[in-house]
């Protein structure tokens, strides 16, 4: 018997898992442009650190940092497709969110280089997303995902 060749192989976890970081990176970006979700959504700046809007009331936003985050989002479906890309893309993107979170510690909170912008809580979310997406594509990306089927 052979398969048909519209049947496509079912998702290797890793790229679940690139899937399900980037829905989330997603509704966070759109949750930012969202007044009541964000607290003191009239203070929002386009990039400062002078933006006074909070996600959540925690984690300090500007239309940039939402931004980045609906791109993240919309990477990490698109590197989904195949397992090397979504390996890659949690990989990089946790290590990337490791800079981040050095630059957020290295850079003073009310510094013209926190342009982001970038407040305490955002710094150790950073830490958590980058440790996070490299233990998924660790622990994930070794993984073949197994064949249905036997093929002659």
């Amino acid at each position: 018997m052979t398969a048909h060749p519209s049947h496509r192989a079912p998702a290797a976890p890793v790229q679940r898992a690139a899937q399900l970081v980037g829905v989330v990176f997603l509704v966070v970006g759109v949750l930012g442009f969202i007044p009541g979700i964000t607290t003191d959504y009239g203070s929002m700046e386009i990039a400062s650190h002078e933006s006074g809007a909070e996600l959540l009331g925690l984690f300090q936003v500007s239309v940039l940092h939402n931004l980045v985050h609906l791109v993240y989002g919309l990477l990490g479906l698109a590197l989904a497709g195949t397992a090397a890309a979504a390996y890659s893309y949690l990989l990089v993107g946790g290590a990337v969110y490791l800079v981040l979170w050095v630059y957020g510690l290295s850079v003073g909170h009310d510094s013209d280089a926190n342009f982001v912008p970038l407040n305490s809580a955002d710094d150790w979310l950073h830490f958590a997303l980058g440790i996070v997406m490299i233990a998924l594509a660790l622990a994930l990306g070794r993984r073949r995902p197994t064949r249905t089927g036997a093929q002659r």
